[in-house]
């Protein structure tokens, strides 16, 4: 799937574009549709095979033969006769955190500024607080970041990105060559946020033809190694991915060891010594006779150690195993427990689709209801709507409401929480909705006082129930905001208040630490949202409830598995 590969270089034509002063409809359109193709769940190069790309809302004849241009040889004609105008060092400055194409436009003209070296240069001489528009703590913003970036040696890679390759590849290699069993391991088996490679195991009598057909598989970029029983490539995502070729007795012991963590299989190894036993990714063996014990069945490894066997979510150390030997791994909530997408955005105020639409998409994954929760007016960049423009929502939703009986929308808003913690509407007026969600969209930089300040207060206002994206990161991109999470989840514990997992794969916030910290220790509710904006995005669910199993919840945690009638009573308050 070349959907990110495809994305990327539309980000990169839009952001170009606007450096060489092209129309600003054109650079909205080329972003636009950057992200509608990132969020996609159906490979890019399908829907141009079958010439449906324009049948995407957001995509028109223009950018669809861009993308078919690209598709076919590797280069986008636009782009490149943009590249002759500006410079392409210019690009990566533009990736720097704070900058974006206008500022790094403004730098090339007011200050010759080229270079990230350039720039270090510039922003020790204190050069660049001294334009327009920038200032000071930009400036020591940009030399924080250019030494982040240098620093980075290890790239990770989001897991909403790896997945659908990993995803696609055993697909592939299931239908065009002859392996037995298949399993993907590693971290993106644990389901972790990031990943570093991707790492699959598979049994086969023809291990030679295995290997032939995955290195020739046309996602692949460059060839690290080939073997007769382990063979590694680089996709043209920039994605390492391993595959091992096992015995069939050896498999589950091998999928145990590649899954993970490293910590974990340390306390499985203590485990098996104490009992004489010798645990590596070949089987489990009696230290004295050397006879195999456990080996071909994942399950039977944790049963002969004296443990429950505990879901590859759960493996990072943090109490699994002590829960394993008292056989009391609770039964992890599962995608199947979702009956409703509790954050999901029209084209009311940002999204791609309408209610309508949103509506039906949700009821074709078995959902019995969303929550639409369009932007408040106060976020203008997202179109945010006045009260009068939600009302009129509101007829739509309740006719929307007759024809897709008995799925129901409800209608939710989600409010900005200001400079002060107040948010867009007075008090009185939030009662208007079926629910109320509030995150922070700005003043990130804030301090943590400050912040956290303006969430209790958001807490506490009557008629608020949901905190959304409460720490506001977005991995790989931007981090958390500083903010007391211990503090708003006591605050939010006396509010009975519901913090949000938010299924994106770019946000997945809260984390896992954060969900189960919230559970477990202050008992408070969780739901999971996507915060779709358009009917693809709701696939994202399957990585939040990801998110949720890493943090040991069980459906009785999470709001969203209720049925529609428990929900009603529980959003009156009446449960």
């Amino acid at each position: 799937m070349r959907n990110k590969e495809v994305s990327d270089k539309l980000y990169e034509l839009a952001e170009i574009a606007e450096m060489a002063g092209e129309n600003p409809f054109k650079i909205k359109a080329y972003n636009e549709a950057a992200r509608i193709i990132e969020n996609l769940t159906i490979p890019i190069e399908d829907l141009t095979k079958k010439d449906k790309l324009t049948e995407i809302k957001g995509i028109g004849k223009g950018i669809a033969e861009k993308i078919q241009e690209y598709l076919e040889k590797g280069t986008i004609s636009k782009l490149e006769e943009l590249k002759k105008i500006v410079p392409e060092t210019l690009l990566e400055m533009g990736k720097i955190p704070g900058l974006g194409a206008k500022r790094v436009k403004t730098l090339y003209e007011k200050l010759n500024i080229k270079t990230i070296d350039e720039l270090k240069g510039a922003a020790l001489a204190h050069s660049i607080s001294t334009l327009d528009g920038f200032g000071e703590k930009l400036e020591e913003n940009i030399l924080k970041s250019i030494n982040e970036i240098r620093d980075k040696r290890n790239v990770r890679f989001l897991l909403g990105i790896a997945y659908p390759l990993a995803s696609e590849i055993v697909g592939k290699l299931k239908e065009n060559s002859p392996v037995d069993k298949i399993t993907v391991c590693g971290s993106l088996r644990r389901m972790k946020e990031t990943i570093g490679d991707i790492d699959i195991l598979v049994t086969s009598k023809k291990s030679e033809k295995v290997m032939d057909y995955f290195v020739s598989m046309p996602l692949v970029k460059s060839i690290n190694a080939k073997g007769d029983t382990k063979s590694s490539i680089i996709t043209f995502e920039g994605i390492q991915v391993d595959l091992r070729v096992v015995e069939p007795s050896s498999y589950g012991a091998a999928i145990q060891y590649f899954t993970g963590s490293k910590e974990h299989n340390v306390r499985l190894r203590e485990i098996a010594i104490k009992k004489n036993l010798k645990l590596n990714e070949y089987g489990l063996f009696d230290i004295d006779s050397g006879r195999k014990v456990g080996g071909e069945k994942e399950e039977r490894i944790y049963e002969i150690l004296g443990l429950q066997f505990i879901p590859p979510e759960m493996r990072e150390d943090r109490g699994e195993i002590e829960l394993a030997q008292r056989y009391e791994i609770p039964e992890l909530i599962k995608i199947s427990d979702i009956k409703g997408d509790f954050h999901v955005h029209s084209n009311y105020s940002d999204g791609s689709n309408t209610i309508e639409e949103m509506a039906l998409y949700a009821k074709s994954l078995g959902y019995e209801y969303i929550v639409v929760s369009d932007h408040a007016k106060a976020l203008g960049v997202a179109h945010g709507l006045s009260l009068e423009r939600f009302k009129e929502q509101k007829k739509e939703i309740e006719q929307i409401n007759k024809k897709v009986h008995p799925f129901k929308v409800f209608q939710g808003v989600e409010l900005n929480i200001l400079s002060d913690g107040s948010v867009d509407f007075e008090d009185k007026d939030l009662s208007f909705f079926d629910v109320c969600l509030a995150g922070i969209h700005t003043g990130m930089n804030q301090e943590e006082s400050q912040i956290t300040k303006r969430v209790i207060r958001t807490l506490n206002t009557k008629g608020v129930r949901v905190f959304v994206h409460p720490t506001g990161r977005i991995i790989n991109g931007r981090d958390e905001y500083k903010i007391d999470v211990e503090k708003v989840f006591e605050e939010g514990k006396k509010n009975k208040s519901v913090f949000e997992i938010n299924a994106s794969f770019e946000r997945l916030d809260l984390n896992d630490v954060n969900s189960k910290n919230a559970v477990f220790n202050y008992g408070l509710k969780i739901e999971i949202g996507t915060d779709a904006h358009s009917t693809n995005s709701m696939e994202n669910m399957f990585y939040g409830v990801g998110v949720a199993r890493r943090a040991w919840l069980t459906k009785e945690s999470v709001i969203n598995t209720m049925r529609i009638k428990a929900l009603e009573s529980y959003l009156r308050g009446e449960l």
